[in-house]
């Protein structure tokens, strides 16, 4: 009989086969409502249609956390929620088909059982696609994809984008270009990012802050900004999949980035560079090959693609990066000029003069006729005599201001007594 009864609220499903009522008992604060991916908060009460309650986040004094459309809760869930704004409070009336069906839930929720949720929405954010779980690159999905391939580094897209920084638009086109190499039309690199994880047809909104709005420094946009940029990937062209490829066409593809990276490198783009000869780096590391050529020509890329490496560390002031990357080239050629004094390099721009004199040193060995070796060892000498130097008066006025401070505690000592005795004198005078 229960079930016949009546009940009020709008058919909010899908259907509009009267699975999902909804009634709003509180209305929200505003218009805008959770998207898939989302992550909401939420109280909530459930109860059967005799009014029996089977669960509380109330109860437990704790708000209940789920992403949106990933299926982890109830269907009437996914759909209810997407349609409250923040601050409502409304009751959904949910038929078995949209709730645990013929199964049912533990105990207290029988088969073919009609729900009765009251929800409270309090808030709602985006999905963080940041690799640093930072917040930096923060997605809302207004409209999904298609299929799931995805476009990757190296692949061609074609995007509208439409940037916004206190509600200023600032930047809005229709543009193709390829992924990892955005900068070259300003597009920042939170959105060459995120674009990787789009489908086609998919549209979004991105909430870009910190490291992620690098790009967009051509906008005139305060450093530091939070910007938001609506995204949509039209189409795409699918970049080449290094976990299909063989050792052969991995050759291959590194060689096309190696070249590439060379002309990134003439124009100053050393970032860019790096990326690609760390693709390069992944590609060859570990591949066995058939001929002896592929094997040499291997090992000539490994060896190019290190000491270039290092140079764009070197450029960018990563030091320790710098030096790293010239080990790993010293580890396939221990005669590498090149390596040798971009490490030295490092190493005198980290103040550690005596290992940099040492890298010179190897450098004119090979190469006695390096003059730039030369002068960097005397540079050195000449840093590490003025640090000894001033270490040796760091020293000095240690020493003096130790020593002023003994003298000064001797003194106070030695009056100390004196005072005591007098004391002493004083008190044995008073009690004869």
């Amino acid at each position: 009989m229960a079930a016949e009864v009546e009940f009020k609220g709008e058919d909010i499903s899908p259907s509009k086969d009267g699975g999902i009522l909804k009634e709003i008992i509180k209305e929200g604060s505003d218009d805008e409502k959770p998207v898939t991916n989302d992550k909401v908060f939420v109280h909530y009460v459930g109860t059967l249609l005799d009014g029996t309650k089977f669960d509380s986040s109330r109860d437990r004094n704790q708000k209940f956390e789920f992403e949106l459309g990933k299926d982890t809760v109830i269907k009437a869930w996914d759909i209810g929620v997407a349609t409250m704004k923040r601050g409502e409070i409304c009751r959904l009336i949910c038929k078995p088909e949209y709730a645990y069906g013929e199964s049912g839930s533990g105990d207290k929720i029988g088969p073919n059982a009609t729900l009765i949720f009251e929800i409270e929405l309090f808030d709602f954010i985006g999905e963080d696609l940041s690799e640093g779980k930072d917040q930096s690159i923060i997605r809302r999905i207004f409209k999904r994809g298609e299929g799931w391939a995805k476009p990757s580094d190296g692949s061609k897209v074609e995007v509208s984008l439409k940037g916004t920084h206190e509600n200023r638009v600032f930047d809005e086109r229709k543009i193709k270009f390829t992924v990892g190499e955005g900068f070259l039309q300003n597009i920042p690199e939170g959105i060459e990012y995120a674009i990787t994880r789009m489908t086609k047809g998919e549209n979004s909104q991105l909430k870009l802050k910190s490291k992620a709005t690098i790009g967009i420094e051509k906008f005139n946009i305060p450093k530091n900004a939070h910007v938001k940029y609506i995204v949509t990937l039209h189409d795409f062209e699918k970049g080449v999949d290094k976990w299909s490829i063989n050792d052969a066409e991995k050759l291959e593809e590194s060689e096309k980035l190696k070249k590439r990276a060379a002309e990134l490198i003439k124009d100053g783009h050393y970032r860019v560079a790096c990326k690609k000869y760390k693709t390069i780096v992944e590609y060859l590391k570990s591949p066995n090959y058939e001929t002896e050529n592929d094997k040499k020509k291997a090992h000539v890329l490994k060896l190019t693609t290190q000491t270039n490496m290092a140079l764009c560390h070197l450029k960018l002031n990563e030091y320790a990066e710098c030096i790293r990357a010239c080990d790993a080239a010293l580890e396939l050629d221990p005669k590498n000029e090149k390596s040798f004094f971009r490490r030295g390099q490092s190493q005198m721009s980290m103040s550690s003069f005596e290992e940099a004199i040492k890298d010179f040193q190897e450098v004119l060995k090979l190469n006695s006729s390096n003059d730039a070796a030369k002068q960097h060892i005397q540079t050195c000498q000449e840093k590490l005599k003025a640090y000894q130097q001033q270490e040796k008066q760091l020293y000095a006025t240690i020493f003096s201001k130790m020593s002023e401070e003994n003298e000064k505690t001797n003194v106070q000592t030695t009056n100390g007594e004196h005072k005591t005795n007098e004391e002493n004198k004083n008190e044995t005078t008073t009690s004869n």
